[in-house]
């Protein structure tokens, strides 16, 4: 059974269809990317599975059960960070069981757990400002993994982050998921990034978007920015240009 699954997913607006019988699924502990042009969808799709937008057919399962247009099932990260600026990182990453009804003294000792994990060490009581945009990120990650499930969609979440340090947070996210089970779903307009990470690549293409591709990327495991130049590596690079 997969961890999650996205069953023949069509989301209109005002009459027609953004994205059409749109089905992909998720392993345990699997990364698997989602690539495409502009306005395939790919954020509409995120925003159906989350249960944001309404769906006009199709059926969203998690561990087999049917969580359609139910929100809180699954972890869900945007590009932007969404740091709280007023808020110390600790009260930003402890929110969402705040919000789940944990006192705010029994969530910050929680998430306090995490923040070695992370790479967060001695930031507790810094401000959003105060963090460089890597940092930033992490705290971002860490406050999605504590809404407390391990089926985390991730937006582009690190478009934003200059090269040297997108290469070193795709590396540590890599060994975090390891550590932690997490199980991702990934949307990047990024081709390299999306072999970096991942164990398969679904493209979305067209208007409607629909899936027109699933390549299983063959590569072994850690990758590094030592390895785009391999022939391995641009083959799949090529492939994955060609059929978007």
């Amino acid at each position: 059974m997969a961890k999650l699954s996205a069953e023949n997913i069509t989301v209109t607006y005002e009459n027609e269809p953004v994205i059409e019988k749109v089905s992909i699924s998720l392993e345990k502990g699997e990364i698997v990317s989602l690539i495409g042009a502009s306005g395939s969808g790919k954020t509409t799709f995120f925003n159906a599975v989350a249960g944001l937008y309404a769906i006009d057919e199709g059926k969203v399962f998690l561990d087999g059960e049917d969580i359609t247009g139910q929100t809180g099932k699954v972890s869900y990260m945007l590009q932007k960070d969404l740091l709280l600026a007023h808020y110390t990182i600790i009260d930003n990453v402890s929110l969402p069981l705040v919000m789940k009804g944990e006192k705010k003294k029994d969530a910050r000792k929680r998430a306090s757990q995490y923040f070695d994990l992370f790479g967060l060490s001695g930031c507790e009581n810094k401000y959003p400002t105060e963090l460089s945009g890597g940092m930033r990120q992490r705290a971002a990650l860490m406050r999605t993994y504590l809404t407390g499930n391990n089926v985390v969609l991730l937006d582009e979440p690190f478009s934003a982050l200059d090269t040297i340090t997108k290469n070193a947070m795709h590396s540590w996210y890599l060994d975090i998921i390891r550590e932690i089970g997490l199980s991702t779903i990934f949307v990047t307009h990024d081709i390299e990034e999306a072999i970096l990470l991942s164990d398969r690549v679904y493209i979305l293409s067209g208007v409607p978007g629909r899936i027109t591709d699933e390549i299983k990327i063959d590569l072994p495991k850690p990758r590094s920015i030592d390895n785009v130049t391999d022939e391995a590596f641009v083959s799949y690079k090529r492939l994955i240009r060609e059929r978007i």
